[in-house]
């Protein structure tokens, strides 16, 4: 096993203050930072829908005529497939057939387009056990920006896996202007989404990530996501009711923008643009308090 102190540099990050009690901060190397284009992170509870709100949100993006790059760091590699329509290979994989020598890499052998020109990577991840998700984003952020494609980008959106545990799988927030967390209205989805607040608080000391708001997802009420809020400081961006037409659109393989009109289905279209404009006009930061575990046992599911 190997011990990483504070003072090693580690495959193109340098270590930097602890950013909260028995945490240890790994900071970006500033060759490695985005410019130029609005960087979002989207979060959530492993299921909840983060890859369908992602991919749709690309989409709405791109619809406003912006260039928009969606990366998906997810070892199951299935964020960006409603939007090419196929499991694309991951950054890791392509890596591994040239030995991890990026040079000899031509863009096309990693970055796909999809729906309406959005431009699509998967990253991927390091076999169960092995490594660290973290390394994962850093070498597909670093092989991007080696082949100069943020540079003709406005949007970058990361849709991250599930919840956050590590500071691997937060390794998108030290790239990222905003972050977005998507919660169904239960009891799960909402402890998860303050576990992902309290990482958001973390690397906000040393980045200039904040919190940009809550998507409520498949959920019909959003009782308990206001009673979190009030309580928090969050804000809710945009609600999605649990509609069989986002599954089906799943199952299409296809992002909302191309399925069959209904009225259900261009409300919840109008409601993807709205969410766009806003985010690309840009969110107020939430200087959102956590909640302690018991507290939120306390808070929800009592009237």
């Amino acid at each position: 096993m190997t011990v990483i102190t504070r003072t090693e540099t580690i495959r193109g990050s340098v270590s930097r203050r602890e950013d909260g009690e028995g945490s240890l901060q790994v900071a970006l190397d500033p060759a490695l930072q985005i410019g130029g284009a609005k960087v979002f992170a989207v979060y959530g509870k492993g299921g909840i829908g983060k890859s369908t709100t992602s991919s749709n949100l690309s989409a709405a993006f791109s619809k406003l005529g912006k260039r928009v790059l969606q990366i998906g760091c997810d070892p199951k590699h299935d964020s960006t497939f409603t939007l090419t329509k196929k499991l694309i290979p991951t950054v890791i994989d392509i890596l591994e057939t040239v030995n991890f020598h990026s040079e000899e890499l031509k863009p096309e052998d990693f970055i796909f387009e999809g729906y309406n020109g959005v431009m699509c990577v998967e990253a991927g991840g390091p076999p169960a056990g092995t490594g660290c998700g973290g390394y994962v984003v850093g070498q597909t952020v670093k092989l991007l920006k080696e082949h100069h494609l943020l540079e003709e980008t406005d949007v970058v959106i990361f849709d991250v896996l599930g919840d956050v545990v590590c500071g691997g799988f937060a390794a998108p927030l030290q790239h990222a202007e905003r972050a977005v967390i998507v919660a169904a209205n239960d009891f799960d989805s909402i402890f998860a989404m303050n576990r992902i607040v309290q990482a958001i608080a973390a690397k906000s000391k040393n980045y200039d990530v904040r919190l940009g708001g809550v998507i409520v997802n498949r959920s019909a009420a959003t009782d308990q996501i206001d009673k979190f809020n009030r309580v928090t400081g969050l804000k809710t961006l945009a609600h999605f009711p649990d509609l069989d037409v986002i599954r089906r659109s799943r199952l299409k393989k296809a992002v909302l923008f191309e399925m069959e009109d209904s009225p259900e289905l261009i409300a919840v279209r109008e409601t993807y643009m709205q969410l766009a404009e806003k985010l690309w006009a840009g969110t107020e930061p939430l200087p959102t308090v956590p909640m302690k575990d018991r507290d939120i046992f306390d808070l929800l599911g009592f009237d």
